[in-house]
């Protein structure tokens, strides 16, 4: 159930949807789309593991439980806020292989040739995820590595199916997977048939590659025979990563995007993830209107958070990319200053054009960043937490398993501007500093987030999502930070998008809702009934100890565990 709520001080209590969703405890908190996985991570907080401990094994329990977005072939970006010292971003983004070059999805007419990123051997960038891990549990965990796998191990021996996971995967077996027989071998069901509900699914190729990145670290997945399978495979279907692409691939640890808002600290993502940068941005533009005394879902506030969010989009356009080969005016899109700017040219009656907007880089077919992400969030007993979205791009990323591994290979290469100078009112993006270079961190949009007042964690949140992730996270955080909502409720409650092009606002509002034709009437291009988002959060009270874990509805099989 969403709520729909027009005041924050209107919400005397949750709904019952609400309150199945929320757990509470002292001891910490695992919450993410897999109630397997979220049990996994709980199990490490049982055994002494820190945040970091509870999120290694978590991500990699997913890889097995939630293969659609959860893996070690793809890549992704953890916040980490340790109970004293600084907070650090992991940038574990995939990498463009060194053969990369501009033109390498154009067509011979110019046009760009989408196939070649949806899926296949060409699709994929130089995995990260296991660099990333080791590199936060290196810094930062207790346990030891091989303790941490141990869960995944056993899951993917063999595990239980849900009717949502059976579904989801007889619907993909039918679809993008049948492609490719390595990938049908490894998730088919032996015999034939289809999978149910009780099914028991025994990934064995993945729970032998697990076993050696249990022994021998991640390594065995950049250097040893996993590299080897990997590079053949490549080898054998036209593919360009390389062994050497594996090898040289590093996680790097960068300073987080810190912004403020009504008094708390925001802590996120840096490039190249677009994702700190417009949250900040949006949340710099609104801070002196009062939109609570306005109401939530009021003409008035929807309008104003629907041109913040236009014009933090477009500077993503503009200047998102990867830090080590653009220079990303990330302080000045955060200043305080650059918001008045943005605020002065707010019509407050009528919505702005986004191609007017833009007029220097429109050029005038659709590609999005895919939706098929997952998030997780993580709060030990200490105070340590953790937020970590990592992806394969679309669901299931390129539909390829490497044979003999089980590895499912991401498909980011798709998220680099793949047509140098077209931009369109549809939503493409060819503006130089996301054009393809080898090497180079494709852009994202990913928000892993963490929120404190006075040094102390109040909020952890995230989202899959593609384009409309920064969004999900703003809402949720605004929905704290604003209109001082549970986590609970603030996770629950419908949520709006707009990314600049296509010129369109979507919101999970119903379209008989009398703000819509308002909204209209002021101009705004509307999509109503959408689903935006899966935020599974953790809210923390500092008076009391008291951690909330508060799972997504949206998302069927997610799960808050406790230790």
């Amino acid at each position: 159930m969403i709520l729909h709520i027009l005041l924050a001080t209107t919400l005397q209590a949750p709904t019952q949807a609400v309150a199945d969703s929320i757990v509470t405890s002292k001891r910490g908190m695992v919450v993410s789309a897999s109630d397997l996985a979220s049990d996994a991570g709980a199990s490490i907080l049982r055994k002494g593991g820190n945040a970091v401990d509870a999120a290694v094994a978590t991500a990699l329990a997913m890889a097995v439980t939630y293969p659609g977005a959860g893996n070690i072939g793809g890549g992704g970006f953890m916040i980490i806020a340790p109970r004293t010292g600084e907070p650090v971003a992991i940038d574990y983004r995939e990498r463009a292989p060194l053969a990369s070059t501009p033109g390498m999805y154009l067509k011979p007419d110019g046009t760009t040739d989408y196939s070649l990123t949806e899926s296949g051997w060409r699709a994929p960038g130089v995995p990260g995820t296991l660099r990333g891990l080791q590199m936060a549990h290196s810094r930062f965990g207790r346990l030891k590595w091989a303790a941490l796998v141990e869960p995944a191990i056993g899951l993917a021996r063999g595990f239980r199916v849900s009717a949502n996971f059976a579904r989801d995967l007889n619907g993909m077996l039918a679809g993008p997977l049948a492609k490719f027989p390595s990938t049908v071998a490894a998730y088919g069901k032996p015999g034939g048939g289809k999978w149910a509900e009780g099914d028991t699914i025994h990934l064995t190729d993945l729970a032998r590659t697990l076993e050696a990145i249990a022994k021998d670290g991640p390594d065995a997945f950049y250097k040893g025979w996993i590299a080897d399978s990997i590079a053949a495979g490549m080898r054998a279907n036209g593919g360009i990563i390389s062994k050497q692409d594996l090898a040289e691939y590093q996680a790097k640890a960068r300073p987080p995007i810190r912004g403020r808002f009504r008094g708390a600290e925001i802590i996120s993502m840096p490039p190249p993830s677009s994702g700190g940068t417009v949250l900040v941005e949006m949340l710099n533009v609104l801070e002196p209107y009062n939109l609570r005394s306005r109401g939530r879902n009021s003409i008035s506030s929807t309008h104003l958070i629907i041109e913040a969010m236009r014009r933090a989009f477009l500077d993503r356009a503009r200047f998102g990319a990867d830090p080590d080969f653009v220079d990303v005016p990330v302080k000045h899109l955060t200043s305080t200053e650059y918001a008045a700017e943005l605020r002065d040219g707010i019509d407050t009656l009528h919505a702005s054009s986004s191609v007017v907007l833009g007029r220097d880089i429109v050029t005038d077919t659709v590609s999005a960043e895919s939706n098929e992400t997952t998030h997780f969030s993580v709060v030990d007993s200490d105070g340590m937490a953790v937020s970590n979205t990592y992806t394969l791009e679309q669901w299931y990323g390129s539909s390829v398993v490497v044979p003999g591994t089980g590895v499912l290979l991401n498909n980011e290469m798709g998220d680099f501007n793949k047509r140098p100078g077209f931009t369109s009112v549809k939503g493409d993006i060819g503006t130089t500093p996301n054009l393809i270079q080898p090497g180079k961190r494709m852009l994202s949009s990913m928000t892993p987030t963490i929120v404190r007042r006075n040094g102390q964690v109040v909020l952890v949140t995230g989202s899959p999502g593609g384009r409309t992730i920064p969004n999900t996270v703003f809402s949720i955080v605004f929905n704290v930070l604003e209109f001082e909502m549970p986590v609970g409720a603030a996770v629950a409650a419908e949520r709006l998008h707009h990314q600049w092009l296509p010129d369109e606002m979507y919101t999970e509002r119903k379209e008989t809702d009398p703000e819509i034709a308002a909204l209209r009437a002021m101009g705004h291009k509307i999509r109503t009934n959408s689903h935006l988002g899966d935020g599974h959060s953790i809210g923390i009270d500092p008076a009391t100890g008291i951690i909330t874990g508060a799972r997504d509805t949206r998302s069927k099989d997610s799960k808050a565990s406790a230790p």
